[in-house]
């Protein structure tokens, strides 16, 4: 009788990703085999630059990805990556995506910022104004390629930010870690049915 292959999902993704990944790979260990590049995904640019090797080389049943705080960093010149790009951008990855990619995608949202903290720790700003207003955008766009959406956004919102958040306001907590990963691991069994 020949073995099956186990089921894979790929997670792309900045520090945030970083942070629930461990727990991730623990939640749907024995059943889905879980990779992500060791790299920080970083913004949108980064993303598309590396999509071959992180999404498209490794085949995956499910690729779980967000790009957006690096993206929205306000810096003295300006976005790091302005909104108009961040949509093209987005487009392209999910374009390519949709051409090279077997599996089923998920697009997952930016998680909210708590700008009080951010503001005391960072050389650069971070706005929740900016954070919905990206998320809006990427949610236009998962519309426009009728992908799926795990709202991470309104995960947190909904179970408290100011728990979850840790000091500089963007990264989160153990707990807050967990509540992402829960989030996540669902997603991933529901897109593999």
């Amino acid at each position: 009788m020949a073995t099956q292959r186990p089921r894979t999902a790929t997670l792309i993704g900045d520090s945030i990703r970083m942070g629930y990944q461990p727990l991730v790979v623990r939640a749907l260990s024995g059943r889905v085999d879980v990779w992500s590049d060791e790299q920080n995904g970083g913004d949108s640019r980064n993303v598309m630059a590396n999509l071959e090797q992180w999404a498209l080389a490794r085949p995956a049943d499910v690729l779980h990805v967000n790009c957006g705080l690096h993206d929205l960093k306000l810096l003295p010149e300006g976005y790091q990556v302005p909104l108009e790009e961040y949509v093209k951008n987005i487009h392209a990855i999910m374009d390519k995506l949709a051409e090279k990619f077997g599996g089923r995608v998920i697009w997952a949202t930016t998680t909210p910022v708590i700008d009080e903290r951010h503001q005391k720790v960072k050389p650069f700003e971070r706005h929740e104004e900016d954070v919905r207003r990206y998320n809006e955008a990427a949610l236009s766009v998962m519309q426009s390629h009728k992908l799926a959406v795990n709202d991470l956004h309104e995960v947190i919102v909904k179970a408290g930010p100011a728990l979850l958040l840790g000091e500089d306001g963007v990264h989160f907590n153990e707990r807050g870690k967990e509540v992402l990963a829960e989030a996540v691991a669902a997603a991933i069994l529901d897109a593999l049915g």
